[in-house]
């Protein structure tokens, strides 16, 4: 099982389902304080942020999170059974339920075109130290991104392809980030993620042995011709900058995507899932 902020994750505990708070009005200061959620410095303070969405909840959930709240809208959820089952199988768990009526949960909700679900959930917060990785673990290091959207894209990737674990180096967003979970899909919660800095995670990979394989433009190795069966881990930097010199200097080997338009560089999302999947066709061979 793993941990966050204190609480475990673990089977769901059955029971029965508590009846729901209802708020209806917009300026109900609770409906305020989920709005405060999407400030990166309350979220800290907190150690908490917001799941919205049916699937990112069932995905969180699936991994073993458990809600401390669900702010619920049965107008905009609709009244299907996978909707009214959601919403009992996170009561069952001892989750406190509040119904909002649907100009409230458009108040709270961060997205447009809600589907009736936001959970306030515990953020993940580890250092590399706390990863569990096996001897030949494939991991995925993004430098200094920026953009919430391409760290959740990234996850997606990550959880898709099996990677043991994604580390944010100097990051300049955070995990618990509303728009990286939105773009995760929730897998935020189902891969091992952690936060260091750009020398400890050089540190931690380097005591356990792990190579570390930069995707730079500024080499002549295409990501085709790097033996990635063993333990490696792919680094990629910033959307505008790329990796540091001092990653790129430091790492065991640097690789490109060949490239034959006019642009010299992909996102850096597509980046990473095409190098991950080259490691998955390799090691799916092994």
């Amino acid at each position: 099982m793993s941990r966050t902020r204190g609480r475990t994750f673990g089977p769901e505990r059955l029971g029965r389902v508590p009846e729901p708070t209802l708020i209806t009005s917009p300026a109900n200061p609770r409906v305020k304080a989920l709005g405060t959620l999407r400030r990166r410095r309350v979220r800290e303070e907190q150690g908490r942020t917001l799941v919205e969405g049916l699937e990112e909840l069932e995905l969180s959930l699936d991994s073993g999170v458990v809600p401390r709240e669900l702010y619920f809208c049965p107008e905009l959820m609709g009244a299907t059974a996978r909707a009214s089952g959601l919403v009992d199988r996170v009561g069952r768990l001892g989750t406190e339920l509040v119904q909002l009526s649907r100009a409230a949960f458009e108040k709270a909700a961060y997205r447009e075109g809600p589907d009736g679900f936001l959970a306030v959930v515990d953020t993940v917060e580890r250092r590399c130290a706390d990863l569990d990785v096996p001897d030949d673990a494939l991991l995925l290091v993004c430098q200094g991104v920026e953009k919430p959207g391409n760290l959740g894209a990234m996850l997606r990737t990550a959880d898709a392809a099996g990677v043991d674990a994604v580390v944010a180096a100097d990051p300049v967003t955070d995990w618990g980030n509303p728009n990286t979970v939105r773009a995760s899909k929730g897998t935020v919660f189902s891969v091992q993620v952690a936060s260091d800095t750009t020398q400890a995670v050089q540190a931690w990979l380097a005591g356990r042995g792990i190579p570390l394989v930069a995707a730079t433009p500024d080499t002549d190795t295409e990501h085709t011709d790097v033996d990635w069966t063993g333990a490696v881990a792919v680094a990629v930097g910033a959307e505008k900058t790329g990796l540091t010199p001092e990653v790129i200097s430091a790492a065991d080997r640097r690789v490109r995507i060949p490239m034959v338009g006019r642009a010299d560089s992909l996102n850096v999302a597509t980046s990473a899932a095409i190098i991950l999947y080259e490691a998955v066709r390799q090691r799916r061979g092994r």
